[in-house]
C-alpha cells in the first residue's frame, strides 16, 4: 500500500540555522533517501518551496480566486514529502518516524485512496 508522509516543520528555522547546520540536515535527509530507496519504500518525495512562493487557488461560484500564500496560518509548514510503498501503517509510521524532520516537526502519515 502506499502512503504520502508529510513533512510539518517551522520553516523559519532555516533562516538562522548555520551553513555546517543546514549541510548536517541535508546530509541525514539524503540518508533517510536513500535508506527508503535501499529499502525499495521510496516512490517519490520533494522539498517544497517557503510557503511565500505558495498560491492558494479556490473556485466559488464559478469563480477562480487566487490569493498568495498557503490556505492557514499555522505554526508548522508543509516542508516536503515522500510517497512511499509500505505493507502497513506500522511500517509506514516507522519509516516516518526516521525523516529528520519528525525531531523538530511532526510527520503526517496518510494511506493513498485507489479508485477503481
Amino acid at each position: 500500500m502506499q502512503y504520502l508522509l508529510l513533512i510539518y516543520e517551522n520553516e523559519t528555522r532555516y533562516e538562522t540555522m548555520s551553513e555546517a547546520d543546514l549541510g548536517k540536515l541535508l546530509g541525514d535527509y539524503h540518508a533517510c533517501t536513500q535508506a527508503m530507496i535501499e529499502g525499495g519504500q521510496f516512490k517519490a518525495g520533494n522539498a517544497l518551496q517557503p510557503t511565500s512562493t505558495a498560491t492558494t487557488v479556490r473556485v466559488r461560484n464559478g469563480k477562480t480566486a487566487v490569493t498568495d500564500g498557503p490556505f492557514a496560518e499555522t505554526r508548522e509548514q508543509l516542508g516536503g514529502f515522500y510517497l512511499v510503498e509500505a505493507k502497513d501503517l506500522d511500517e509506514a509510521v516507522a519509516l516516518a518516524a526516521r525523516i529528520p524532520g519528525a525531531l523538530v516537526g511532526s510527520i503526517e502519515v496518510r494511506p493513498i485512496q485507489v479508485f477503481g
